[in-house]
């Protein structure tokens, strides 16, 4: 899990410092809850999340400079039966809800990122594609419905779900009417959490295009290779990785630590020079079956591709 929460480490709800209590205080108030009174253990099941469970003060678990480090490495989802990587964008305000939400979703695969404020939503969404989005409409620095519609011109292609203690009509067709694909009121179940975030991955991969076109260069996104005028060219995974990371990005400047968040999610990462030779690596092949000059150097921040490539 990659969290963000304030510069502090506090949490944006109380003003309390997070620290190691948590597992304590999760335990005593939430055995209930996804771990059964350990966070990140045990089946939950029969029980639902939501509002009706949410404390007066919630406290979690981060690193010295309040962003943890990721907890886990991506994996595909195994109940969903969707076999990729499934990057996944939780804004949640309550501590203790989103950490629960988060280890139930990662022992399921997928890779979670947890923020509790708009603006870093927004932040996140511009500098990674998620597969899908769950977004509280009750957020500390920003209203959740303008979240969801810069959101929409951000990542139009990003699924949206939101999560909100709000039942009434006019607040769900509200959420729809400003592009939610999904409305799921508090509390609620996790299987049917899970069910309907794998109906809208569903959804949202039978309609995302099968190849990406730079030019002569074609990367066939299903089959995860790389063709310049039909010819495949031979790329290691990482090369490849890094070559799409930065095709989805056109005209976006990918910084280092963008890459290495990317390719190794936080977890044994090399020096960030490392990035350097798998960009010279991707050039020299590239150049060597055909293609023109496609990435390019933005000096003292990273690399980009042009949006007209």
């Amino acid at each position: 899990m990659v969290s963000v929460y304030g510069s502090d480490g506090r949490d944006p709800a109380d003003g309390r410092a997070h620290g190691e209590d948590f597992r304590a205080d999760y335990s005593e108030m939430h055995p209930h809850l996804p771990g059964g009174g350990n966070p990140g253990g045990g089946n939950g099941a029969g029980r639902s999340i939501g509002d009706a469970d949410r404390p007066g003060a919630s406290v979690g678990m981060m690193a010295a400079n309040g962003r943890a480090a990721p907890q886990g490495a991506p994996l595909g989802t195994r109940e969903s039966g969707i076999a990729r990587t499934t990057r996944l964008l939780l804004v949640e305000d309550d501590r203790l809800l989103s950490d629960a939400l988060s280890r139930m979703l990662e022992a399921v695969g997928f890779t979670v990122y947890v923020t509790a404020f708009g603006e870093d939503a927004l932040e996140l969404a511009r500098a990674y594609r998620f597969d899908v989005v769950l977004l509280d409409l009750t957020l500390p620095d920003m209203a959740g419905h303008s979240v969801l519609q810069k959101l929409r011109l951000a990542r139009p292609e990003a699924p949206v779900i939101i999560l909100s203690g709000e039942t009434a009509l006019e607040s769900k067709l509200e959420g729809f009417g400003e592009g939610a694909d999904d409305y799921i009121t508090k509390p609620f179940h996790r299987d049917e959490l899970l069910a309907r975030v794998n109906a809208v991955l569903r959804r949202a991969r039978a309609s995302t295009p099968s190849e990406l076109v730079l030019g002569p260069l074609v990367l066939d996104l299903a089959s995860r290779r790389a063709l310049v005028s039909g010819i495949m060219v031979p790329l290691t995974a990482k090369e490849y990785a890094c070559l799409e990371f930065l095709g989805q990005r056109r005209g976006m400047t990918v910084t280092k630590e963008m890459f290495l968040q990317h390719l190794y999610g936080g977890r044994d990462e090399p020096e960030m020079k490392i990035i350097d030779v798998f960009i010279c690596k991707l050039r020299r092949k590239l150049a060597e079956a055909g293609s023109p000059p496609l990435i390019e150097t933005v000096w003292g921040r990273g690399y980009t591709i042009a949006n007209e490539s």
